[in-house]
């Protein structure tokens, strides 16, 4: 249970997991976070599943020994690959991952049971939106795809106008033809109706969510991870006792402080100084 002032513990393979901490900021402002960006070994979407785990095990250690309360894995990575390690090795905190809360939400939001989850390769290919969407509705058909040029795109803060919509395009169309209605994609020769719901699975996604809506038929209704997992959040929060601080944020990052610092604009909405941001040993 979450009880007591511990400060919320965030972590992702590098900045990505701003975009999670930035709606868990709005949704919980009184909350105190402490947010640990693993620069010095992203991104984790192309690394094993083994290594995903070593990673992340140490990374909540150096926020567990910072006495958080709850620890939200903002990596859709490694939800996918250490969520379960992560529990079984923590198991007197909530630990609050980005992929069942997404899961959740695109079922909620289908009505067509068809749902597309765009992501890095690791997530993608681990299957872990698709486990999860049938965990809940085993008759939903997921269509997965990955789309690893994004996170680039992201971090040079190429969120929007041409070049955006252009990769983004080419990614999409396959899946849901083009945004007024031409044919939709017929693998292997044979016609399908497109999915209705499209789920940011990679947590550096939704600051391309414009460009992407850009290229989608209307109808299509976008789930954030991001979002989700604050709700998340904010759910376990009601359920238990728990002090409310001032809002602060401990920066911590294992490498690169100063384009950890200038990329953060782009993911937070608000720059942060490289001063700001301590670097770490794990």
């Amino acid at each position: 249970m979450i009880g007591g002032s511990g400060p919320i513990g965030v972590f992702d393979s590098g900045v990505g997991g701003l975009t999670v901490l930035r709606a868990l900021r709005s949704a919980l402002p009184a909350e105190e976070f402490i947010y640990l960006g693993d620069t010095a070994r992203l991104p984790y979407g192309t690394k094993s599943p083994e290594s995903v785990v070593r990673y992340s095990l140490q990374c909540a250690e150096a926020l567990i020994v910072r006495g958080i309360s709850c620890l939200v894995v903002a990596c859709n990575t490694a939800s996918a690959s250490a969520l379960g390690a992560l529990r079984l090795r923590y198991p007197d905190i909530p630990v609050i991952g980005v992929i069942e809360p997404g899961a959740a939400a695109a079922v909620a939001a289908s009505r067509s049971r068809h749902i597309a989850v765009i992501g890095t390769e690791g997530t993608i290919g681990g299957g872990a939106y698709q486990t999860a969407i049938h965990r809940l509705d085993g008759g939903i058909r997921v269509t997965a795809r990955a789309c690893s040029l994004f996170v680039a795109m992201a971090e040079e803060g190429w969120t929007e106008g041409p070049i955006a919509e252009a990769v983004a395009r080419r990614y999409l169309e396959p899946i849901f033809g083009t945004a007024d209605g031409a044919p939709y994609g017929t693998p292997n020769g044979t016609p399908y109706g497109a999915p209705d719901t499209l789920v940011l699975g990679c947590t550096h996604f939704p600051v391309l969510a414009a460009a992407i809506r850009t290229v989608l038929p209307p109808r299509v209704a976008i789930v954030d991870s991001a979002a989700t997992v604050a709700a998340a959040v904010s759910r376990e929060l009601a359920r238990t006792i728990h002090t409310q601080g001032s809002g602060g944020v401990t920066w911590l990052a294992t490498d690169g402080a100063a384009r950890f610092a200038r990329v953060s604009s782009v993911f937070l909405g608000q720059a942060l100084r490289a001063d700001e941001i301590e670097i770490v040993d794990l």
